[in-house]
């Protein structure tokens, strides 16, 4: 009886930490998106967030030639990489993420159909739309099934 007990108990705690792991994946997924899609509402966040980004990054490798950590090639080559990918992201399109994000939140993290998966259901048509009107005001040639 006891060892029937455990294992149940065992098999209950292991249910509650998955459950546990997809919400707070699907929240994460869905927090992602909602950060996108300020990004495409305020441009000017997404301009201060990546520099800020970039600015980081930039202090953490200063203070590591600085002190001899790395020679001054490899820090010329990681500050031009972290230019590059704040200027790549630059030109990314921010809803076209938001999109992505709400559907990786409601394609992969139900069941359980928790808040956040249910949130990211209402958010990504909209954001679907906002994002074929970028595509159309860029005249950028798609199909509907490109999209998924």
């Amino acid at each position: 009886m006891k060892t029937a007990g455990l294992v149940l108990a065992v098999i209950a705690a292991l249910y509650t930490l998955v459950y546990a792991d997809v919400v707070l994946r699907a929240r994460e997924a869905f927090l992602q998106g909602e950060k996108y899609m300020a990004w495409h509402e305020t441009p000017s966040l997404k301009t201060q967030s990546l520099n800020s980004k970039f600015e980081d990054e930039k202090d953490a490798l200063d203070k590591k030639l600085a002190k001899g950590r790395i020679a001054r090639e490899e820090f010329d080559r990681k500050l031009e990489i972290a230019a590059f990918d704040r200027d790549r992201m630059m030109e990314e399109s921010s809803i076209k993420y938001a999109y992505v994000w709400y559907q990786t939140a409601y394609e992969l993290f139900s069941p359980p159909e928790s808040k956040w998966v249910r949130l990211s259901r209402e958010k990504a048509p909209l954001a679907r739309e906002k994002w074929k009107e970028e595509l159309r005001s860029q005249k950028i040639p798609f199909e509907d099934y490109m999209l998924d």
